[in-house]
């Protein structure tokens, strides 16, 4: 399944992340962003995070198209990223009827994923994360899944942006990162729809 819609030729995927700080949303979504630039799509890049350093509220939108691209708010996004059980209380609800959405099971109780006109992915992120090698690659294992199962982006466009949206101090950990991205895209595929 595909989380997007065109309007005439112009194919437009757009992504609701939301978590809280310390998770790498506004990372994934700037990396996002620049592996569409790459792939010469247009793109809007939305983040909003709470006053907190850590811990507060993080949400981030994407908007990817062929065409131009109106709006950077989204009110029913076609697909969305939840990372926790608050984001998942009050930004499930507004995924469009038919969208696509990739829930952590790591820290969302299964019980309140309930609708059943969705593509929905649960991923334990965490546990994966941890199996990657460190906490932190939650984020590289989320998008990884979302570009699998969307086709927003190429995961090869994915593991070159990283080297834009990484300062140069931390290339050495791009290797990880990428094995994190083909994690969370080997989980969405092996979890595909039949």
């Amino acid at each position: 399944m595909k989380a997007h819609f065109s309007t005439d030729k112009q194919m437009t995927y757009d992504v609701f992340m939301a978590g809280f700080g310390g998770q790498g949303i506004l990372l994934i979504g700037n990396l996002l962003s620049y592996a569409a630039i790459a792939e010469g799509k247009n793109v809007s890049y939305f983040p909003a995070y709470g006053v907190e350093k850590r811990g507060g509220a993080a949400t981030c939108t994407v908007v990817i198209s062929d065409g131009e691209v109106g709006s950077p708010v989204v009110g029913n996004p076609a697909a969305a990223l939840i990372l926790n059980q608050l984001s998942m209380e009050k930004y499930f609800p507004r995924v469009r009827s038919g969208g696509f959405c990739l829930v952590n099971s790591s820290l969302v109780a299964e019980s309140s994923v309930s609708r059943t006109d969705l593509d929905l992915l649960l991923i334990p992120v965490n546990e994966m994360a941890i199996e990657a090698g460190d906490p932190r690659l939650g984020n590289m294992i989320t998008i990884g899944a979302y570009a699998q199962r969307t086709g927003a982006v190429s995961l090869d466009s994915l593991k070159e942006a990283l080297r834009e949206v990484l300062p140069e101090r931390n290339h050495g950990f791009i290797p990880m990162n990428i094995r994190a991205i083909d994690s969370g895209a080997a989980f969405a595929r092996d979890a595909a729809p039949k």
